[in-house]
């Protein structure tokens, strides 16, 4: 049961993003996607979040540049490496949608809006779990190796433009994940990891409905602003991303996510010769 103290959507968001244990935070999230969900939690209310989620001491964040580079081997140790990484990314990704649920709940934004993030906020725990399991199944934890906080700083400074967040998250790193998941799954699969394989095709399938949703998002909001959006999406990406986006683009599953190469191509890094 969702505590009486949650009296709203963005109350209950907020509590999530405050919440530092890591299974705590999926959990509580969970359990507020549910009461959303059913309609025993109805209102939207108004609370501030945290300009940063709340953390556990470990893992140690790093650097970007100072965080190895997993490689997918078949040893146990080389695959809990690389679910590590993703279930950190998982994470990030449960405190950034509770993050737009709350941050922009005074917008005058439809009501599907928090339909869809809570949605997404509650995959992105199910992922984090069932990553942790994994894990687990392999004789580690998440925690046990540094991570980087590269995925909240680049979210940081979107927080005051929904149409800027929108780009940025579902768009541009959310949708980086479609591209890359693939191989690793292939790759799980040939050390003869089939459950992590499973596990990771779940997700990638998931973050298709999340780009589309974020696709959508971003359109509406254009359209209400009166600005194109293509146009618009390659001024905010320059504007709030760091670097080029880069290629080869997993475009079949961009396509199901109805975000067409018009949008990411003419951002795309040159390829490698």
């Amino acid at each position: 049961m969702i505590p009486l103290s949650f009296a709203s959507l963005s109350a209950a968001a907020v509590a999530v993003l405050e919440t530092p244990d890591p299974a705590q935070k999926a959990r509580l999230g969970r359990r507020v996607a549910a009461a959303w969900q059913d309609g025993t939690l109805t209102a939207l209310g108004a609370a501030q979040p945290p300009d940063r989620p709340a953390r556990p001491e470990k893992p140690e964040l790093l650097p970007p540049n100072r965080v190895k580079k997993r490689k997918i081997t078949a040893s146990p140790v080389g695959r809990a490496a690389l679910l590590h990484a993703l279930a950190h990314i998982e994470l990030n990704a449960i405190d950034l949608a509770w993050d737009i649920a709350a941050r922009f709940a005074g917008e005058d934004l439809p009501r599907g809006f928090f339909d869809d993030w809570v949605k997404v906020a509650d995959d992105e725990a199910r992922h984090f779990l069932m990553l942790c399991d994994r894990l687990a199944a392999l004789d580690s934890f998440y925690g046990a190796l540094p991570a980087h906080d590269g995925l909240w700083e680049a979210s940081q400074g979107t927080a005051h433009d929904l149409l800027a967040r929108l780009a940025v998250v579902p768009l541009v790193l959310e949708a980086r994940g479609l591209d890359v998941t693939p191989a690793m799954v292939e790759k799980l699969r040939a050390a003869g990891d089939e459950a992590s394989a499973g596990a990771l095709q779940i997700i990638h399938d998931d973050e298709i409905t999340h780009v589309a949703a974020g696709r959508r998002w971003f359109e509406w909001e254009a359209q209400r602003r009166g600005v194109e959006p293509v146009s618009t999406y390659h001024h905010l990406v320059r504007k709030h991303f760091r670097g080029l986006l880069k290629p080869p683009f997993n475009t079949a599953s961009r396509d199901l996510a109805d975000f067409k190469a018009i949008y990411y191509e003419p951002l795309a890094a040159p390829a490698a010769q």
